[in-house]
């Protein structure tokens, strides 16, 4: 069963498309959905008691075994609610969190994860489950006198957060070893972002002619992956990222985890801002893409935006040209018009990408500073 809750944002969705998709993501099917209008979430069951009936009945009649909310909830809700509906009850974070562990691959994807699962978890220590509130200090047992089970889950918790967080810095010390190495060759960072399911892998393996996994889900891919990308005799290779695909409301506890994964987005000379054109709320997930980049201190980098997909669009919608220039974020940036599934289009963006990097090296011998470098992309 799905949930969602109009509190007036503008982003609201109210067929709960995208919670739907993160559900089939993470292995469910879906049963139905209720979504209600509210000027503000109730303190006890989010929803308050009659919509939480209506859900309990209808939870009844399809046999449902979980009930997903689209918005975070408190540790309080989320017990309280388990309490009237008889079912577990989980919101969008855990969801995420979910798919992400079940698509993490590499050491550190895995140790992300993990990260963030243990500062969610960390949250839920607060009332959710009376055994924590048993007795199991003295003398013989571990903790002090008196320490209560939810102190030692706590404290034990904590640590593990701690071991996770040291063993993530000694991944981020390796990539910017790996990074330093790239800047001292003189090598042009090129990083792929974009809303979750945009194209970004596919247009990746079509650009460097790599096999990274690439499906129609979300979140096909955790897992950064950086391949040389050739750009004719004049420019030679740059590099290029493939990096997690960005979602609306996308949780801090992930941002920070992941800082290691979009710490290659931070620090790119280029980014490449894949939208799925076909999408027909693809402007709202563009804005989506441009606050978590601000988030993370991306914001200030370059871009190129590549609207994906134009082989889904009718004929009506095909665009006249293969590249022109939008307004983004306040500045003027190139756009450029692509199938990565069919390699429409991709000419024009080695060649769009071939200029940049000319543009840079043109700087760059002239002695001038990397902000001037940035004045004269396209």
């Amino acid at each position: 069963m799905l949930v969602g809750v109009d509190l007036g944002q503008p982003h609201f969705d109210p067929t709960l498309a995208e919670l739907a998709e993160l559900a089939r993501s993470a292995g469910f099917e879906v049963l139905d959905r209720v979504v209600c209008r509210r000027r503000a979430p109730d303190a006890a069951l989010f929803v308050g008691k009659g919509k939480a009936d209506e859900i309990q009945a209808l939870a009844a009649a399809h046999a449902a075994a979980e009930v997903l909310f689209d918005q975070a909830l408190s540790p309080a809700q989320q017990r309280n609610l388990e309490r009237h509906l008889k079912l577990p009850v989980n919101d969008r974070v855990l969801l995420i969190l979910n798919i992400f562990a079940q698509r993490a691959r590499s050491h550190e994807g895995k140790l992300q994860v993990e990260l963030a699962r243990l500062q969610y978890l960390q949250t839920r220590l607060v009332r959710r489950w009376t055994h924590l509130e048993r007795q199991s200090g003295g003398i013989g047992l571990r903790g002090g006198p008196g320490e209560t089970q939810i102190e030692l889950d706590r404290r034990m918790i904590a640590e593990a957060i701690q071991r996770t967080r040291q063993r993530l810095d000694l991944v981020k010390r390796q990539r910017n070893t790996q990074r330093r190495q790239r800047q001292r060759r003189g090598t042009f960072d090129i990083s792929l972002v974009g809303y979750t399911n945009a194209g970004k892998s596919t247009l990746f393996n079509a650009l460097v002619k790599a096999r990274a996994y690439a499906a129609d889900q979300l979140f096909a891919t955790l897992d950064t992956t950086t391949r040389q990308l050739y750009l004719g005799p004049e420019v030679g290779q740059v590099s290029l990222s493939d990096t997690v695909g960005f979602i609306r409301d996308l949780p801090h506890t992930l941002v920070e985890a992941f800082a290691a994964t979009l710490q290659e987005a931070r620090e790119a000379d280029l980014l490449l801002h894949v939208v799925d054109l076909a999408d027909p709320q693809h402007p709202d997930k563009i804005d989506d893409v441009l606050r978590v980049l601000r988030d993370i201190g991306a914001g200030d980098i370059p871009q190129v935006l590549v609207a994906n997909k134009i082989d889904a669009l009718p004929p009506a919608l095909q665009p006249r040209g293969r590249r022109d220039e939008v307004e983004l974020d306040g500045r003027r940036v190139p756009r450029v018009f692509v199938s990565a599934a069919q390699g429409t289009g991709l000419d024009e963006l080695r060649a769009l990408l071939a200029e940049i990097v000319r543009a840079r090296h043109a700087v760059a011998d002239a002695g001038l500073s990397a902000d001037a470098a940035q004045l004269t992309y396209p």
